[in-house]
């Protein structure tokens, strides 16, 4: 039997708010093995990127446990997160997060040059070769337009052969047309790469591709079913 590659377990997160308290998330609890495809759907403010956040070790828990890759995080200090995030997980944001001041090449290196990779260079070339992007090397975010850096940030994402991938929203800032495109290559990389694949999505249409969907509300798990 697959042991799960993340286990949520009693998840629940709570805000102190002026004279009162904000509970974003309550008592999620759920699986995942590894090479599953997952999406996370609900309206805004239902705890969806909130329980991303957590699953990461972004943050950190009111109550409940997350276990990434058989390692309980909210025992981990900051550091010893960290180290685990850039071993096991790549992420992809609705918003790129490219760093600014370097090429596309150099954004893709980053994750594999924290781990302290040495001869990296031609992966991450063919990286930007596999999203299409061979002749943009050299150019910057601003350069690029929101397609083209969104597929630097699905090149970064599968730099370190990441064992879960974590994506928030990766179409919601872009048109239809080269939200299709990105939505295809990455399900295709993910398939490539055996990868596991949790989605936050509004977007029915993409969390329909996966193979199975979470649907919150409120901050509840209301279900959670195969697709």
């Amino acid at each position: 039997m697959n042991h799960p590659v993340l286990s949520v377990v009693g998840l629940t997160k709570k805000y102190q708010s002026i004279g009162h308290e904000l509970t974003v998330l309550d008592g999620v609890s759920f699986q995942v093995i590894p090479g599953e495809t997952l999406s996370v759907v609900g309206p805004s403010g239902s705890g969806k990127t909130t329980l991303l956040g957590l699953c990461a070790g972004l943050d950190t828990p009111t109550a409940g446990d997350v276990v990434l890759g058989g390692k309980r995080i909210n025992e981990l200090s900051e550091d010893d997160r960290a180290r685990l995030r850039n071993e096991m997980t790549g992420f992809i944001f609705q918003n790129f997060q490219l760093l600014p001041t370097l090429t596309a090449l150099e954004n893709v290196l980053v994750p594999a040059e924290l781990r302290g990779e040495k001869n990296i260079k031609t992966r991450a070339e063919e990286l930007l070769k596999r999203v299409g992007l061979a002749d943009r090397t050299d150019h910057y975010p601003s350069q690029l337009s929101g397609g083209e850096q969104q597929r630097v940030a699905v090149a970064r994402a599968f730099m370190t052969r990441p064992s879960l991938l974590f994506a928030d929203e990766p179409t919601g800032n872009l048109d239809d047309q080269t939200a299709t495109q990105i939505t295809e290559l990455l399900f295709e990389m993910n398939r490539e790469y055996g990868t596991t694949l949790i989605l936050v999505t509004h977007n029915l249409e993409l969390a329909s591709k996966t193979g199975r969907i979470l649907e919150m509300k409120g901050g509840k798990l209301m279900a959670d079913r195969a697709n």
